[in-house]
């Protein structure tokens, strides 16, 4: 296993974490990832330590906090071995106080996430998604107060717009305060609009990304071909989770994951290994979120690393996922004189 530092902080974190979306599959919604009970996630979780991916990422929603608590039986006694990453900021209980990222609502979060764990810290704490009615200094001076406190180690970001991770960052800087070291964005073969503005930003200010879907929601493993009906034992099955993540055009879809067979024909690697690859070599990248309902699927992924695409390959496959950038980046990228990151 590799291990990257997470953005500009001394924390090294392995390329491949593991994401605990299918642990438990409580309401509508999960139940489209898995159900991995402790048994079963306790399993997963020594595959993973045996191949020396030893941080797991998880969310207070996730299975209703369902997911936290089994994470937290499937590494008990085996604490110190790894770095648990979760989040908070969506609702999370009926009233009104139980959502967003107040300074009320993230130390009640955070307590409730270090219970489930059955833990004491929390090595990287994420704000799910941005809060506009909370205004910055109260999230920032929370999630410091919860560092000095010892209860989190490194905080983070998810889903932000790169004016609000920007104005985040001069923030912290500014009343030195803990700042963003991560931010876990979607990024993938299929929607790489993380390349036009958060990937400048993480390269200039030291943020490293966390993927979240790397493999297009689901979209390629492998499993979906032209022409063929959407097969049942995928999320993109369950109508609530497939109209939840991001769209993607069919035919541009198709178009990518010929390319992708193209690259598998040449390599002997399988789809998800060849996309979980590519995104390795894109910069800023931290480490890459897995999600596997089964062990087969989870050792699949884990091939992705040991091996690299050659540039010809990581051409044709760039080629082929290139779609037209909304201004101003179009725009930018006209000026010869401004470096492109990828």
């Amino acid at each position: 296993m590799e291990y990257r530092k997470l953005g500009g902080s001394g924390l090294k974190v392995p390329v491949l974490s593991f994401g605990t979306g299918t642990f438990g599959g409580k309401g509508d919604f999960f139940q489209g990832f898995g159900n991995s009970d402790v048994a079963h996630a306790t399993r997963m979780v020594d595959i993973c330590l045996e191949a020396g991916l030893n941080m797991f990422d998880s969310a207070d929603t996730y299975s209703l906090g369902l997911a936290e608590e089994i994470l937290g039986q499937a590494i008990k006694g085996r604490r110190d071995e790894v770095l648990v990453s979760t989040k908070a900021t969506f609702t999370f209980g009926p009233g009104p106080n139980d959502v967003g990222s107040s300074r009320y609502h993230l130390i009640k979060s955070c307590e409730d996430s270090l219970r489930r764990l059955g833990t004491d810290h929390i090595d990287l704490y994420q704000m799910h998604a941005f809060d506009a009615l909370t205004p910055i200094d109260e999230t920032l001076n929370a999630l410091d107060d919860l560092v000095r406190s010892g209860k989190v180690r490194y905080i983070g970001c998810s889903n932000f717009s790169g004016w609000h991770l920007m104005k985040s960052l001069a923030y912290s800087e500014k009343h030195n305060l803990s700042r963003y070291v991560a931010h876990q964005a979607y990024y993938s073969l299929i929607g790489r609009d993380y390349e036009w503005e958060l990937m400048p930003l993480g390269i200039d200010q030291g943020v490293g990304a966390v993927v979240w879907s790397p493999l297009g929601w689901g979209r390629l493993t492998g499993k979906l071909r032209r022409g063929q009906s959407v097969p049942d034992n995928t999320r993109l099955k369950n109508p609530v989770t497939a109209g939840a993540g991001p769209q993607v055009p069919e035919e541009y879809l198709f178009q990518v994951v010929d390319a992708i067979d193209e690259v598998a024909a040449e390599t002997g690697k399988t789809v998800p290994q060849i996309a979980l690859n590519w995104l390795l070599q894109r910069p800023t990248v931290s480490t890459i979120i897995i999600g596997a309902r089964t062990e087969e699927q989870l050792r699949d992924n884990l091939g992705a690393i040991g091996w690299n695409l050659t540039p010809a390959q990581v051409a044709k496959l760039d080629a082929a996922s290139q779609t037209p950038k909304a201004y101003p980046y179009w725009h930018q990228n006209g000026f010869s004189r401004n470096p492109n990151p990828v």
